[in-house]
């Protein structure tokens, strides 16, 4: 089946909500690797966590849209990892990833594997910049296997100009909401779970500036259900 037959008419994004404020190609703003995290500490551990509790140990992983940093628990092991993303200088020095390859998703939306190759499928702070997501989270649901999970997380960093409008302009709740229809728009996923931690705000002065002491967290989690016919 195909990412395209895969998705349902619940979700469609229209061309201007797909937009980006630079339309130059993608592989020119990632030529250049960055060797920088894109999150604080604090998320980071959220999401090992969260790895650690939902991962199963000698499984299959694809790190979807990944770079140098994993955020994989150092102490579980995997049977592969497998890791995409669009700089390769930036994935060799992933400790993690068995292999990788370069692609932009904004221009080709099939992913080079066989159905049901993998146990999970995870995106970090990566998921505003689609500008095809149905098709995306229709290859995700094609690639896993059957009980197979997916973690989608984010923050609310973005690099502006590359963030699809639909992301560009809206507040946290519309993030996870928009997310969540990611997920919905492909049948035989699960009912999306979220989780939204967002950070105790301990300054009053960056509290009425309107800044968190630190980044918020927030997952949308979905399994692969194995659709019935008949």
């Amino acid at each position: 089946m195909s990412a395209v037959q895969n998705t349902t008419s619940q979700f469609m994004l229209a061309a201007s909500q797909r937009q980006k404020l630079d339309e130059s190609n993608d592989a020119l703003f990632y030529e250049h690797p960055r060797f920088v995290t894109h999150v604080d500490e604090r998320f980071i551990e959220q999401l090992t966590e969260l790895y650690q509790e939902r991962l199963q140990p000698n499984s299959c992983i694809l790190d979807l849209m990944s770079s140098w940093v994993s955020h994989l628990p150092a102490d579980m092991e995997f049977a592969r990892v497998e890791g995409h993303g669009m700089n390769a200088d930036e994935m060799a020095k992933n400790p993690r990833l068995d292999h990788y390859f370069v692609q932009n998703l904004n221009e080709n939306q099939t992913l080079p594997y066989e159905d049901r190759t993998f146990d999970a499928v995870l995106n970090t702070v990566s998921v505003q910049y689609l500008q095809h997501p149905e098709a995306i989270f229709a290859e995700i649901y094609r690639v896993l296997k059957p009980g197979g999970i997916a973690i989608v997380s984010f923050s609310n960093r973005m690099f502006y100009q590359k963030a699809i409008a639909a992301w560009r302009d809206s507040s946290d709740a519309s993030h996870i909401a928009l997310v969540k229809r990611y997920f919905e728009s492909v049948k035989g996923f699960s009912t999306p779970e979220v989780i939204a931690n967002q950070p105790p705000m301990t300054n009053p002065l960056l509290q009425m500036m309107g800044f968190a002491s630190s980044d918020p967290f927030y997952a949308v989690i979905a399994e692969r259900m194995e659709v019935l016919v008949g």
